[in-house]
Formats: C-alpha cells, structure tokens, sequence
C-alpha cells in the first residue's frame, strides 16, 4: 500500500494546478483564508473522488439509487482510501429523529427495556409479573397444610348480561358448580336468569382441594383447565378455621384489578416511530399541531370589526357575510353590539373565550340568508379555533389548506405530555425510570446511570452486551465534548458543530481501519476548555489506521496536527496556491503563509487600548428560566461589542436565540416565534430592529449571488435599461434579468448551463449552446456599458467594478462595503451556492453597512468565526467595530478567544453545560471577566490579556 495520497494537477472551483502529496494514516489539517480553496480540496477533490470511486465499483443496478458525485478536476489521485466526510451541516429535518435515534443508542435501549424491564399497570402503577402454570403449581404446593383450595376460572368478570349461552357452555364443559356473584351454585340446579341490567362475575369452580395432600398431577391439570377456561388468569380461594381469602395469577402480564394487559413485550412496542409504541394521540411526535390563539388574533389591538381576525376576513363572499353574521350575534347575545367595535385585547375574558372555544352546550341562535334562501341557526357554537382547523381537514384546496395552517403551532402532546410513547411502553422501567425518563437525561447522566445500574443475576447476563453497546457509545459522545445534550434532544434543533461531532462519535464506535476521514472544523461550537478531548479523539481516530484531513483555523488543533497544508495567498482568485506545507513547526519559514505569521506571531489580533462603555442605555432579560436557564438576569448594554460566551450547551442560544432575538422581533411587530420563558425583557424601546446574521447561504440556487443580494444588480440594471441603445429598443430593467422571460437566454431559463440526467452515471452539465453560457440573448447582450455588456459586467471582480462605477455614488457605496469585508475578489455574479459560510455571511454584512443608518439597530451573530482564518477574523471585527461605531450594538455568541479579548462587554454562562450550566458566571470587560474564579472563559482568557 502506497505511504502517501498523490495529488497531481487539481484545478476545482479556484484551485490552480495543485500538486500535493499527503502523508496516510496520518493528522492532516489544511488551513488558509476563508475562500482560499480549503473545501474545494478537501471535499471537492479528495473526497468526492474517493466517493465517486467507490459507488463506480457497484453494479449498474446499484449506482441508479445512489448520488454520485461529479468527477472532479483533477488529473489524477493515487493511493486515496475509502472515504467519509463528516460535515458541519445540520442533522436533518425530520422532528422523528433524536440524539439517541442518530447514535443508535435508542435501537440498544430497546432491547434492554424488552428483555430486561419491569411492566407496572398503566393505572394503578402495580408492578405486573407473569407466571407459568408449573410456577402457579408450585405456589399453591407451598400453601401451610390443612386449608381448604378451590380453584376458579373466572369466565366474566363485571359485565352486564344475561349470559345464559355461557353458563349452558360451562355445563357442556362438564363443569358441576360455579361462583356467580360471589355466591357458589350448582350448576345442574341454577335455572334463574341473571339480571340483564346488572355487572355479574362468573368463575368456574374447577377443582376443590386440601392443602397438605394434594396430588400435584391433579393441581398441576387442574390449574391448566383454569388458565384456559379463564383466558390465562386462575383465582384461587383459599380458607382456613379463622379466616378466607382469595389470590389471583395470570399467565399473562396484566393487572386484574384494571382489566389492563400487556402482549408479548417486543423491541417495537418501545419505537415512538412503530404504531405499536407510539402514543395513537400525537404519533410519536410529542407534540400537536394546533390553533394558536396569538395567530388567530395576530393584533389584538384590533377590532372584530377591523379584522382582527383574519382567518375568517378571507374567503367566499357568502362565507365571510356568514362569519360576520356570527360575531355580530355574538355581540347581540352578550347585550352590547359595541363589542364589535371594540380592540379585541379590551373585550371581556367570557366574549374572548367562547368566540375563540367555543360555547359549550350553550346554543347561538340567528337567522341568516345564503344562496338565495333563508337559514335559522339554533345550536352550539364550535369557536373560531375548531372552525378553522375544521375548515383546514374538510377543505380540498391545497391553497386554503396551507393558508390555515399558518395558523398552527406546536403544542406538547395532552397525552403523552411529550412523552412521545403510549401509556404500556411508558409503564415498562429498568432502574425505577422509564424509556422517556431514561431519554430526558443528558449524555453524561445517562453514562453514570449506566455505569450503576444494579440489575438481578438473569437480566445482568441478559443485557451484558447491550449495556457495553451503550456505555461505549455515551462515552464517544461524552469525549467530544456533548456530554450536555439529552438524548431525547431533536436532530434538527443541533447546530452543524454538534451534528459533525455526533457524526464523529458514531465512526469512533464503528470502529473502520484504513479510512479516510475528512472533516469541516469539528472545533467549531466548542469551549476552549473541550478542545483537548476533540484533539484527542481525533488522534484515536488516526491511532485506529485511518487518515485523518480537517479543514481547521484553531492554532491548538494546527499545532497538534502530524502535517500542514496552507493555502492561499489570497481568497477567490487571489487563492486556490499551496504557500507552506509540512510540519507545523516548518511552517513559518514560509514567506507566503498567513498562518505561519500568526503560528510565529509575527501576526496577532490586538487587545484593544480602551473599551466602548456604550450609550448608557440598555435591555435587559429577567429570570429567564427557558429550556436550562436558572432564573437568570441578563443585561446586554447598547452601543458595544458584547460576546456571550460559556461552554458547548451552557445556555448561550437560549438566552440570546430563545429569548433576546425573539422579544425584539415580536417588539418589531414579527411574530415569528413565542419569546422564551421570562419574567420581562426590558429597555427593548431602545432598539429599532434586531438584524440575525448567520452563515447560511444567501440564496438556495445558482440564481442569487452577491450582486442580487445587496441590491446592486437592482442599481445596474436600471443603469442600462436608462442607456441610448437600451431606451431605443425599449427594454426596461427586467431586460437584464436572467430571471424573467425577454432578456434571458431560453434555451437554458438563464442558468447558462444545461443538466442533463445520466440515470447511474452522475449528472453531466455542459454550457448551453445557445448562449455560450452568458444566461442572456444577443438582443440583450448588444447593450454596453464602457464597452461591456450585462454578461461581462457579471464576471468582473468586486474591485473592478468598484473602479468601473467610481462616478455612481449609490452602486459605488453598495460595492464598496463588499470590498471593506474583504471580498473584492468575488465576482459580482458568483453562484451563492459556491460561497463558503465566512464568505456569505460577510456579504450579509456588507448589505446591512450599505443601508443608510436608521437609529439603533441591534446585529446579533452566533458563532461568527465559523470558517474563518485568523486574518478573516480581524477584518470580520473591524467590520462589527464599524457597526458598533456608527451607534448599534453587536452581540455575538462565541467561542474564539481573540473575539472574546477585543470585546467591550462579556456575559459569561455556565458553569457546565446542560443542567450543569444555565447561570450567568460573570459579566464585565474581559478584565473584570479575568477575576472569576469558577468561569472557564476566564482561566484561557487570562494569558491573552497579558500579552
């Protein structure tokens, strides 16, 4: 086997003619600017080529079922292992997948709640146990001596009837007597008929004995006949000279006092996505799609009669004169037709109520006229909530459907209370917890729960194996750093960080040797205290025999690393150039490296000489106690940089995210999602607006790029469309749309290229023909500006079209601020899709500094740092100081120390993370922050201030 991966002549997306040799079974970390061509490496060529290989080894068959990735550019690639990407991308959307289901963890938990677990009645919570007829045998042997047994089966138990047909049965049976209400007969000689309004309870007598010199053959058949006649449950009288009582046994799990009983306990009967363990209310969900009252009455300053609300302002016309025909008789009926007119928020709590749920039995009467004839309306009223959601099952408009369920939000399941199971699978514990119990705990609670779990001899040999399967892969999940998360905790509520680590832990378990593993900045998310045991876990992976490739810019992560690739010098077309490589400690030799700068430090990012103490104003969040949030007071003062920071799941996102984001948005008017859980969040008077700005793409398709997104190409297509040649023609803006019909090549709807569908070969895209890839006809393309056309503009760079629209001041200011966050080597009409996130979220940036300054505005970012090169970082921070500057607050959730050191203002949470954390530790300068003694920010950022 070949010692090395030869790379010879990779030329994907910006990288030039790239020969590299990397060493196998070895840590490879390949850095460089944000844009630089580290994806289009790592991903784009290593790993979509040993991908492509691989799923071309299949069958014909095979291949037309899997995504095969194109073939990159590159001449060609030896000694490249099976591989596996393990990306920062979200863990899907399906609310059916958890943390435990991801891990398999959930699969394991299973069989240990089907082999191992003790059912309890549903009802009466009685531990259930099932018994064979030799165990039921033995029982009743051990009986003291000298008591009188009669065996029963009990053939109805408490139903109304007759029964007439099954007492003749019992006699056909040969059966000679019978316990009928508690009272012993003969059969031969009962003729009465039983009263037919009335519960009996009829028991077979089956065999009478005395204890002490019983026949076991005899109590061995006889308690046989008693579980088949009895459906597998056998009563038992017992009596002596003082006293009498009665035992039951069943052959089944079940309770006889409930009437509840179990079937054979299999591992489906635990899955909330089998119809055999899911609760029948919410489907395994949890939750419920419902009528939200806060989206019915999206403004309850409103009037009914003003529309406040919309859900029924829309519609046929009879069907809206019918709905004002109810509020109007509502208001009559209450005895003040000014309700109508008054804001909803103002009306009585007894008017709100029943029109929102209903009257009850309470009947509504009115007359009312609909196609022509005359109705009278005399019974309850179902309320507007029911009325819609009525309307959103019964209707076959997709279109109405989808405008009511708008009006939807998720609440917890009335049944299972989030519980996700039905009442027999929450009933089964192993440990005196239950399956959602045992979910609802963090990874590291879990783990220790494990580790003591005291079982009885047989279930110990039992679940032997499942246990080691468990505690293994907690263990995995605990050493990159997510000891914090539940494993009930929904997939797709996990940053891409947490996904890539999960995903990182699962291979870790799988246990592959000559792999190569590539993966996408797995620090990111992580406090610097977890990053040894992620450093760690990485080694373990190569130890195993594997390659192991990150794309990473943590100096801790490049300094462990065996070998180093950097690229660069630039970003864009200024990038895509190996400038050092080898040993990290070689790697400042190299005159071209931006790293090696920073590794020499030759380089660094500056503590700043004085902090911003803000406007004086502020706003603050008290005693939130959202998801694990302890009663905390949080203030976030105006007109500073303020970082919030803490360990991986310490509250951070729920105190900013859930709580913070959510009050200014809904003081804007946006009504997107419920504030989290809190007393009040004050000062938000203060605040304009709050603008989000994250790494997600800036558009979904090849269409968006950064010239549409910050309004330019709106600003130079009205420049043409007011152009001689183009006023003589008659084009308008939409001319130079490639979005629209009239300018836009048709032969390939202005994308430029065509796909065409190969079946099991990947899809090929060639350049349309028509066009030559230019998206545009040749109408349009004969309109020039500067001799350019609408084509050519778009493949011109930042900077030059900077200096090409030098005397447009509005087009030159939305330009330049593309060029102040450093992305001058973009082109104006680069896909979205192939922006890195560093890349898309500094032109989210670059738009929100081209608009003209509006008052405060309050710019939150969450891990901001997310792909970015040291160098990215500080011209990402002189970005959010300019914004700061200009009299708006920054707040951004983070990690990186050399953010944290140059913030103005630092609320620090924890100390751990999940229950562990969810108290504000310290809050201050960095300074201040450095006086904790509990704050593990503090221990790492301490050393940084000193420099």
């Amino acid at each position: 086997m070949l010692e090395n991966i030869v790379i010879r002549g990779a030329n994907q997306h910006n990288l030039r003619n790239v020969d590299l040799t990397i060493p196998r079974n070895k840590l490879v970390v390949i850095t460089g600017l944000s844009g630089s061509g580290k994806s289009s490496l790592a991903f784009d060529t290593l790993y979509a080529e040993g991908q492509r290989r691989y799923v071309e080894s299949l069958s014909a068959y095979a291949r037309q079922f899997l995504d095969l990735m194109q073939k990159p550019k590159v001449e060609h690639i030896d000694g490249l292992a099976p591989a596996i990407a393990i990306e920062q991308r979200s863990a899907g959307g399906t609310p059916r997948s958890t943390v435990a289901t991801v891990t398999e963890i959930y699969d394991y938990l299973r069989l240990l709640y089907t082999h191992c677990g003790l059912p309890h009645c549903p009802e009466c919570g009685r531990e259930l146990v099932s018994q064979s007829a030799e165990a039921i045998t033995l029982q009743l042997l051990a009986l003291e001596a000298g008591c009188k047994l009669t065996i029963l089966a009990p053939v109805v138990s408490g139903r109304k009837g007759e029964h007439r047909d099954i007492i003749e049965k019992m006699r056909a049976d040969g059966f000679i007597r019978a316990r009928i209400d508690g009272k012993t007969v003969s059969l031969d000689d009962f003729d009465e008929p039983l009263e037919k309004n009335i519960r009996h309870t009829i028991e077979a007598v089956v065999d009478r004995l005395k204890t002490g010199s019983i026949d076991r053959s005899r109590l061995t058949d006889s308690v046989e006949t008693a579980l088949k006649q009895g459906n597998g449950v056998l009563t038992a009288l017992i009596e002596d000279s003082e006293k009498s009582y009665e035992k039951s046994f069943c052959e089944k799990l079940a309770c006889l006092d409930c009437g509840i009983s179990f079937g054979e306990m299999l591992p489906r009967n635990f899955s909330f996505n089998s119809p055999y363990g899911a609760c029948k209310c919410c489907n395994g969900l949890g939750v419920q799609l419902c009528m939200d009252p806060e989206k019915v009455v999206p403004d309850p300053s409103l009037s009914l009669r003003n529309g406040a609300i919309p859900g029924w302002r829309r519609g046929p016309r009879h069907l809206i004169i019918y709905y004002n025909m109810i509020l109007r008789k509502f208001a009559e009926q209450f005895g003040d037709p000014s309700l109508l007119s008054t804001p909803f928020a103002k009306l009585p709590e007894k008017f709100k109520h029943q029109l929102l749920y209903g009257t009850g039995e309470e009947n509504l009467e009115f007359d009312y006229h609909m196609h022509g004839k005359k109705y009278h309306w005399a019974k309850p009223f179902e309320g507007v909530l029911e009325n819609l959601r009525r309307r959103m099952v019964e209707t076959e408009s997709e279109s109405v459907r989808e405008r009511l369920a708008a009006y939807q939000s998720p609440r917890v399941c009335p049944e299972c209370h989030g519980d996700r199971l039905n009442p027999l699978a929450l009933s089964v514990t192993v440990g005196g917890k239950n399956l959602a119990q045992f979910n609802a705990m963090s990874i590291g609670e879990v783990r220790e729960f494990i580790a003591s779990l005291k079982l009885s001899e047989e279930h110990a040999a039992i679940a032997a194996d499942v246990l080691k399967e468990i505690h293994s892969r907690l263990t995995f999940l605990c050493d990159v750093g997510l000891n914090y998360l539940t494993l009930n905790r929904v997939s797709n509520t996990l940053s891409g960080g947490e996904a890539q680590r999960i995903r990182l832990a699962t291979q870790l378990g799988c246990g592959l040797v000559g792999v190569l593993y590539i993966l996408d900045e797995p620090s990111i998310g992580l406090h610097q205290r977890d990053n040894d045991m992620l450093l760690a876990t990485l080694e373990k992976l190569r130890d195993l025999g594997n390659s192991v490739i990150v794309v990473e810019h943590d100096l801790d992560t490049i300094r462990r690393a065996d070998f180093l690739v950097d690229l660069g010098p630039g970003a864009g077309i200024n990038g895509g150039r190996i400038v050092a490589v080898g040993e990290p400690g070689k790697i400042p030799d190299f005159p071209e490296s931006l790293t090696g700068d920073f590794l020499a430090g030759r380089r660094k990012i500056a503590v700043p000489e004085k902090r911003n103490s803000g406007n004086g104003k502020s706003i603050t969040v008290k005693k939130a106690s959202y998801h694990n949030l302890k009663n905390v007071t949080a203030k976030f003062p105006l007109g500073v940089f303020t970082c919030v920071t803490g360990v991986s799941g310490s509250g951070k996102s729920s105190l900013v995210n859930g709580i913070l984001v959510r009050a200014l948005h809904a003081a804007a008017g946006i009504n997107d999602e419920p504030v989290g859980t809190c007393e009040a969040v004050e000062g938000l008077e203060y605040a304009d607006k709050a603008i989000v700005i994250d790494q997600s793409p800036i558009g979904r398709t090849p269409r968006s790029n950064p010239a549409t997104y910050t309004g330019a190409f709106d600003l130079i297509r009205k420049l043409f469309a007011e152009l001689p040649e183009a006023k003589m023609r008659g084009y308008s803006p939409g001319r130079f749309s490639f979005n629209v019909k009239g300018g836009r090549c048709e032969e390939c709807s202005g994308d430029g290229i065509r796909r065409i569908e190969m079946q099991f070969l990947a899809d090929a895209c060639v350049v349309c023909s028509a066009c030559n890839g230019k998206r545009f006809n040749n109408e349009t393309l004969q309109v020039r500006y500067k001799g350019l056309n609408i084509a050519e503009i778009l493949d011109l760079s930042i900077d030059q079209a900077v200096e090409l629209f030098s005397t447009i001041t509005p087009l030159k200011r939305k330009l330049q601020t593309l060029q102040d966050v450093g992305l001058g080597y973009l082109k104006l009409g680069q896909s979205a899709t192939t922006l890195s996130g560093g890349e898309a979220q500094r032109v989210k940036l670059a738009a929100e500094l081209s608009r003209v300054p509006r008052g405060h505005t309050v710019y939150i970012l969450d891990e901001p740092t997310t792909g970015l090169h040291l160098a990215d970082i500080d011209q990402l921070l002189k970005v959010l100081f300019k914004l700061r500057d200009l009299g708006n607050s920054v707040i951004v959730i983070e990690h990186n120390l050399d953010v944290i050191k140059t913030a103005d203002h630092i609320i620090d949470i924890g100390p751990e993370g999940g229950d562990g954390g969810g108290r504000i530790i310290a809050s201050g300068t960095p300074e201040e922050i450095c006086r904790s003694k509990t704050s593990h920010t503090a221990r790492f950022l301490k050393p940084l201030l000193k420099k």
